[in-house]
């Protein structure tokens, strides 16, 4: 019953969604200059952060969403490629059970079929790592995109919650170092926390969007992000003025971080870009710092650490009294420097890292 429900609910979710969004979305004029106007990106002193990055590595991010475009002509050189697949053979070549998952996988619909029907996922990925190759940059322009589709709005049909749980064991058995979550709901699962438990056992960050039904997290369950996992961190979205969103749910104890949500520029299908507001865009920017951190200890570092290092280097605010754990607001230099210093001179030690997320798209755009 629950089921079934969840699907009714997700689907309306995701049709207002796409209305919304084909308001906001915009065309804009083909230029070689990547934007650097974004006020998320300046917000979190992205640019001031890349030249701290003394080593390139690829971080693997799986984005698991509504699909993403990936002939996107920012995203293209982004997304991940399995080595051990040839393209178009229809076998399954490296023997991982899915056949030709090239960039990744449907979980929604059982193929290798990535296309982005909503543009939520395409949007997450280029606030993570668009190349600027025609217009967007995101905060991590070196990370590899693995795309992980878990629900379809206009072909609903599947267990969003089973695509989700396949979704992290591919992550995990295909060598992810980073999740990204951007969907949630009340009720916990057994199988779900299982899943990221084992994602944390492989060293697996899990960035999880903290929802937007406007409530305190504390007292209101919210899962997967309230899981008591130590890779899972919760992030919830704030405006210019650094002010959580009236749709952002928070928490005092259950989320960890804020960062830019209120009407962000990325990437969205058919080479088109646009502005979405949510947790969701807060997540991909936290995920996206991730990426640098890791990158800067080629992926050799725990992800509960990564987690602290986030959450502790943030910007203090405030505004964020009683909102999020530790009242900070994303810092990618701040937490590239910090990290370095912390573990050079104290060994940071790290302490469970609570957090939340959703399982329904955000509803807000």
């Amino acid at each position: 019953m629950f089921k079934s429900t969840l699907l009714v609910f997700l689907a309306a979710a995701l049709a207002q969604q796409h209305h919304q969004q084909q308001q906001r979305q915009a065309q804009l004029p083909p230029t070689t200059t990547p934007i650097r106007g974004s006020w998320g990106l300046q917000a979190v002193d992205a640019e001031s952060a890349w030249p701290l990055v003394s080593d390139k590595s690829e971080i693997v991010v799986a984005v698991i969403d509504t699909g993403v475009d990936v002939d996107h002509p920012d995203l293209a050189s982004a997304i991940w490629r399995n080595p051990g697949e040839i393209p178009g053979n229809n076998i399954d070549d490296d023997g991982n059970g899915f056949v030709d998952d090239v960039n990744g996988w449907n979980f929604a619909h059982g193929n290798n079929r990535l296309d982005d029907n909503h543009g939520h996922g395409t949007h997450i990925a280029g606030i993570i790592g668009a190349t600027g190759q025609m217009a967007i940059r995101g905060v991590a322009p070196h990370v590899r995109i693995m795309v992980l589709k878990y629900v379809d709005p206009k072909r609903p049909g599947a267990d969003p919650l089973l695509s989700t749980v396949n979704a992290i064991e591919y992550a995990v058995r295909m060598g992810a170092k980073i999740i990204n979550y951007s969907a949630g709901g009340k009720r916990p699962s057994k199988r779900e926390r299982d899943a990221i438990e084992v994602a944390s056992q492989a060293g697996i960050l899990f960035v999880a969007a903290a929802g937007n039904e406007s409530s305190d997290s504390d007292l209101k369950g919210y899962y997967p992000a309230d899981y008591d996992l130590p890779n899972i961190l919760s992030v919830t979205a704030v405006d210019p003025e650094r002010r959580v969103l009236p749709s952002s749910n928070f928490g005092a104890r259950t989320v960890a971080i804020a960062a830019p949500g209120e009407r962000i520029l990325s990437t969205l299908p058919k080479g088109k870009y646009g502005l979405m507001t949510g947790t969701s865009q807060a997540t991909a920017f936290a995920t996206g710092v991730a990426a640098l951190l890791m990158a800067n200890r080629e992926g050799r570092i725990e992800p509960q650490m990564v987690a602290q290092a986030l959450a502790m280097s943030g910007d203090v605010q405030p505004n964020l009294k009683f909102k999020t754990r530790y009242q900070t607001v994303l810092n990618a230099k701040r937490a590239l420097v910090m990290h370095d210093r912390a573990t050079s001179a104290t060994g940071l030690v790290v302490e469970q890292a609570e957090m939340l997320d959703p399982r329904l798209l955000d509803p807000q755009l």
